[in-house]
C-alpha cells in the first residue's frame, strides 16, 4: 500500500500519549459494508450502510474503491455531474484519479495524494483514470468521503485543494509500531493540510503486525474507525474487525486499536481511515449529488443544476 510512508517509524515525531485519568472509548457498534457499483461501474464498498446518522454526523457518505487490479481497457470513472451543499474528499492510496471541474480546479490524484473539493453553492465535476491507466490497466485503491456543510456555509463559493501525499503530517506511537497520517485537523500537536470548513480530522494509520495503538481523540468529536486492509482489533474488549468493516467508537478520550499478530499475504499491516468531526445537529435532507437541510432546497437545486446555474463544463474538458 504505497500512502506516504518511512522506512524507520522512531524517527518521527510520537502521538500525544494518553494521560491516565483520560477515558477510552467504548465502540457501540461494527458493520460491515456492502459492495456496490459507483460512476461508469466502478467497485466500491459503502462504508456508512447501517450506521446510525446520528453516529455519522458530519458525515453523509464513504466509498471505499477498489482495492482492484483492473486489466488493460478496465479502468473506469465517472462522468461530468453536479454537487451542492457538502464537501467531497478524495484519498488515493493506489492507483492515479483525474479530477476536473467548473470552477478550474483540476490535477492527478496519485499514491497518497488528496483533492478535497468545496461544492458549496454549486461545482460540476468529473473523475476519471488517466489515458496510460486505462490502456494498461494497474492497481486502483482510495476512498471518497462526502463532509456535511452547516446551513450558514451551505451556498458558500466553491474552492478546490490539491493535497500532495508529502504535504500530510507523520506520527508515529511509543514503539515505533505505527504510522500516523494526518490528512485534515489536528492530532495534538500534529496538523493536516486539508483546510475544512467543518472541523474534522481525518488520519489514515499503518499499524504493524501485533502492534498496539492508544489515539487521543477531541472528546467533542465523534469517531468513526474503517479498515481498508487487514484485521485487528478495536476498543478495549477487543472487538474482531476486519477489511471492510466499520466501527462506531463512543464516551472517551481515546481510540484503543491492535493489529493481529498474522496478516493476509496481500497486506503488510492493518490500514485503518479513522473520521472524526464536530456534530452539525441539523436537518439533513439528501438526494443523488446534493445535500441540504430540507426538500425545497433540494427541489431548488435540481432547478437550478437543470437551468445551468450550477456551473458549465469548460471547453477543454476531458
Amino acid at each position: 500500500m504505497p500512502a506516504i510512508t518511512v522506512e524507520n517509524p522512531l524517527e518521527l515525531p510520537r502521538v500525544v500519549m494518553a494521560l491516565t485519568t483520560d477515558r477510552p472509548r467504548r465502540v457501540k457498534s461494527i458493520t460491515t459494508a456492502p459492495r456496490g457499483l459507483e460512476g461508469e461501474g466502478f467497485p466500491v464498498r459503502r462504508a456508512f450502510a447501517g450506521i446510525d446518522l446520528a453516529d455519522l454526523d458530519p458525515f453523509v457518505h464513504l466509498d471505499q474503491m477498489g482495492e482492484i487490479d483492473y486489466g488493460p481497457g478496465e479502468p473506469k470513472g465517472t462522468p461530468w455531474h453536479p454537487h451542492r451543499g457538502f464537501e467531497t474528499v478524495t484519498y488515493m492510496i493506489e492507483g492515479t484519479f483525474l479530477h476536473q471541474d467548473s470552477i478550474g480546479g483540476g490535477g492527478m490524484i496519485q499514491n497518497g495524494a488528496t483533492q478535497w473539493m468545496t461544492a458549496g453553492a454549486g461545482i460540476l465535476h468529473i473523475e476519471r483514470p488517466p489515458d496510460a491507466l486505462i490502456d494498461s490497466g494497474g492497481l486502483f485503491h482510495g476512498i471518497q468521503l462526502w463532509v456535511n456543510l452547516p446551513a450558514r456555509l451551505k451556498m458558500t463559493n466553491p474552492r478546490y485543494q490539491d493535497i500532495e501525499a508529502e504535504s500530510v503530517s507523520l506520527l508515529t506511537n511509543e514503539n515505533g509500531d505505527a504510522i500516523i497520517r494526518v490528512i485534515a485537523g489536528t492530532l495534538g500537536d500534529a496538523a493536516g493540510p486539508g483546510s475544512t470548513h467543518t472541523p474534522i480530522t481525518i488520519v489514515h494509520v499503518s499499524l504493524s503486525p501485533g502492534g498496539q495503538l492508544a489515539l487521543p481523540w477531541n472528546p467533542a468529536y465523534n469517531a468513526l474507525t474503517y479498515v481498508l486492509a487487514g484485521q485487528g482489533t478495536v476498543g478495549l474488549d477487543r472487538h474482531a474487525i476486519g477489511e471492510g468493516q466499520m466501527a462506531v467508537h463512543v464516551d472517551g478520550d481515546f481510540l484503543v486499536l491492535s493489529a493481529n499478530e498474522a496478516q493476509d499475504s496481500r497486506t503488510q499491516a492493518f490500514e485503518v481511515l479513522i473520521l472524526g468531526g464536530e456534530p452539525i445537529r441539523e436537518p439533513v435532507a439528501h438526494y443523488g449529488p446534493f445535500v441540504m437541510n430540507t426538500k425545497a432546497e433540494l427541489q431548488q437545486a435540481f432547478e437550478d443544476y437543470q437551468a445551468g446555474r450550477l456551473g458549465q463544463i469548460p471547453a477543454d474538458h476531458i
